[in-house]
């Protein structure tokens, strides 16, 4: 009788295992998916920056420097590796083509082109692509780590193979309040 109450507790405690197990599987599967959909939204962003540049370099012959940055952020961006590389990266770009976006004011004709325009709403239609992906992600990623941390699976998961997923951060610099000066 003893024996079959250990074998019952044993049984049991298999398939605890197996299911916190599955579980954490499931949740880091998880996190490699939404940093696949934040991956594949960067790359659309990689690939419409070129043609940017080219529609607007005519128009801005005077003014290399704003391309000359966005265009050394892609590169940077494109050869980035790790989630924090990547994060960082991006966020140089970020701040690339904002400021280039707002160098196109001083040209009432590149405003005005369509080709710009177009491609100028595509960026854009993309970012929010990306903030979106940037979040799901992190929710993701907070599931995930926070399934590790909880008891009983904290006694478990890291001699699983289980390790915590970084999160997408947001540089400092960019948390700064905007200086806004109307005169």
């Amino acid at each position: 009788m003893g024996f079959l109450i250990f074998l019952g507790i044993a049984a049991v405690l298999v398939v605890w295992i197996i299911g916190l197990y599955n579980g954490l599987v499931t949740l880091r599967n998880q996190v490699k998916g939404a940093w696949a959909q934040i991956d594949v939204q960067l790359k659309r962003r990689h690939d419409l920056i070129p043609n940017l540049v080219e529609v607007v370099k005519d128009y801005m012959s005077y003014e290399h420097a704003p391309l000359e940055k966005v265009i050394k952020a892609r590169n940077t961006a494109v050869a980035a590796q790790g989630t924090a590389a990547i994060s960082a990266a991006e966020n140089q770009v970020t701040g690339a083509l904002r400021q280039l976006f707002a160098v196109f004011e001083n040209y009432p004709d590149l405003k005005a082109n369509q080709n710009v325009m177009k491609l100028q709403e595509e960026l854009t239609s993309t970012e929010n692509k990306i903030a979106f992906a940037r979040q799901y992600y992190n929710d993701t990623v907070m599931t995930y780590n926070t399934k590790q941390e909880l008891f009983p699976a904290n006694l478990l998961a890291g001699n699983l193979g289980f390790k915590k997923a970084e999160y997408y951060q947001v540089p400092e610099e960019e948390k700064q309040n905007v200086k806004v000066d109307l005169r």
